[in-house]
């Protein structure tokens, strides 16, 4: 076998250079996806690319929006049998959220399941009072159609096919805009919402809002991850979601119940909880201080202290389950924010946002994340370890009991799973916002990582900016960055010992 690392082939996407400036949050990608013998490429154009895995050669193509309204595609493709399933980003730009499924065979579209609708005909909602306030509901008719300026979102991540028996796919919907609240009075179901549908139809079995009415952009596109534990004596079957909103969620992932509901980081002020009484009118809805209600507090008025920040307590930097701590391993964002909304227009492929926002760590606090251990069992923080910058890299836990994640600052870190001790670190050339991966190859286990600072937390850096309101405040929240990294994309490989 030839092993030159001679390329055997390449795909460069041609796109429009005007897709560019509608992408919210740097010009970012997510990955690919494997299945049926094909690579599956989501471009930035919402062009979703079917390629020859042996060749390179393009199989099909189908184009899933449109980049003049502001849709973008930045999410990876996920292949679930026989479809291959995609979202839309654009909340920013007032789009209308959407999750679609393609045949792998020959790109034609499955189905479609859009997050909102402008006049709701078939819903059946539980007559259970706990169920309905907790926002689940059944859908009789697998699509909602309608567009809506005043409640547009959208669905980007977080697919994940659930166990054969269940058959089920789960996702976050994101935030409605416009950001500023006097807008668009209401609940605005169903953003900021876990999903789940059967991945062969699309239809919607249950859903549960965990932010009503957003105020803060806390956008629900966070992963969703499933395990099977103990709580309170029985064995359930669960989704684990950790929110921006800075709650951590753990839900019977068959039917959308309600387990847990507490706050992965201590100075989360925004509510002073999530009522978990099945008897009260608001069970299942967090309870909002009008201190931080941008709402309550109106247009033009700048709410201060708020925490979390927009990017939330966390935001797309997925977190990692270990079956044999039983925890939960989270990249954290330690940041609060001012808030100022504003009254906005909307025009499509423009941006459609009504605030302005500075970001900074919290009253008397200088480091703006924290690398935690979560027990999903008992919404508690096991331990928890500071980092100067926010961790906006994805958390990998391995069957030896250490955990690996990286810094904006570009070290790759190992810590001891059960305590947080940090036992490795090596510093990369930038930024670490890629997630850390292992793979085992001729009796070898390696470790990799790719580093190459952007995304939100790295816009001002990647993209030259200083206003410190830029970048929807992380401009100036992490203006200190760029004295601790440098732009550039490298992937770091290390041996692990065989001992």
């Amino acid at each position: 076998m030839n092993n030159d690392g001679k390329i055997l082939w390449k795909y460069e996407p041609k796109q429009d250079p005007n897709v560019i400036p509608v992408m919210c949050c740097d010009t970012v990608n997510r990955g690919v996806a494997y299945g049926d013998g094909k690579i599956f490429l989501h471009q930035a154009d919402t062009t979703l690319v079917a390629l020859d895995a042996k060749t390179g050669a393009v199989v099909w193509q189908v184009k899933n929006g449109d980049p003049s309204k502001g849709e973008t595609g930045t999410s990876a493709a996920m292949v679930v049998k026989d479809k291959v399933i995609v979202g839309i980003s654009g909340g920013e730009f007032g789009v209308r959220g959407s999750v679609t499924a393609y045949n792998i065979k020959d790109g034609k579209r499955g189905w479609r399941g859009y997050s909102m609708a402008r006049t709701v005909t078939h819903w059946s909602i539980p007559e259970d009072h706990a169920s309905r306030q907790a926002g689940r509901c059944g859908f009789r008719h697998q699509y909602l159609a309608g567009r809506s300026v005043e409640d547009r979102r959208r669905d980007d991540l977080g697919l994940v096919l659930l166990r054969p028996q269940l058959n089920l796919m789960y996702y976050g919907s994101g935030n409605p805009s416009t950001w500023n609240p006097k807008q668009r009075p209401g609940d605005n179901r169903w953003s900021m919402t876990i999903w789940a549908r059967d991945a062969d139809t699309g239809m919607a079995r249950w859903v549960y809002q965990m932010t009503p009415h957003d105020e803060w952009d806390f956008d629900g596109v966070n992963e969703m991850i499933l395990a099977d534990q103990n709580i309170g004596g029985t064995n359930k079957k669960i989704l684990v979601h950790f929110d921006r909103n800075g709650f951590g969620y753990t839900l019977d992932r068959t039917n959308g119940e309600l387990l847990v509901a507490e706050k992965y980081d201590p100075t989360v002020n925004w509510a002073t909880k999530v009522d978990m009484d099945k008897s009260s009118k608001t069970y299942g809805r967090p309870l909002v201080v009008s201190q931080y209600s941008t709402d309550q507090n109106g247009e033009d008025k700048n709410t201060k202290g708020v925490c979390p920040a927009a990017l939330g307590t966390k935001d797309e930097q997925p977190a990692a389950f270990s079956p044999d701590t039983g925890l939960f391993y989270v990249p954290t964002n330690h940041v609060c924010m001012d808030y100022e909304p504003f009254k906005v227009s909307y025009t499509a492929g423009q941006p459609y946002v009504g605030a302005t926002l500075s970001m900074y760590p919290p009253p008397g606090e200088s480091n703006m994340g924290n690398f935690i251990a979560w027990d999903a069992r008992t919404g508690k923080i096991a331990w928890s370890d500071k980092e100067q910058f926010s961790v906006w890299s994805g958390a990998l836990a391995t069957a030896g009991n250490l955990v690996f994640y990286g810094t904006l600052e570009g070290y790759l870190k190992a810590v001891d799973a059960k305590t947080g001790k940090e036992l490795y670190k090596f510093k990369t050339p930038s930024g670490i916002i890629g997630n850390v991966m292992t793979y085992e190859h001729g009796g070898k286990q390696y470790v990799a990582v790719l580093s190459g600072v952007g995304g939100w937390a790295g816009i001002g850096l990647a993209a030259g900016l200083t206003n410190p309101t830029d970048g929807l405040g992380a401009v100036g929240g992490y203006a200190a960055l760029r004295q601790y990294t440098a732009l550039g994309g490298q992937l770091t490989v290390f041996t692990l010992p065989a001992q």
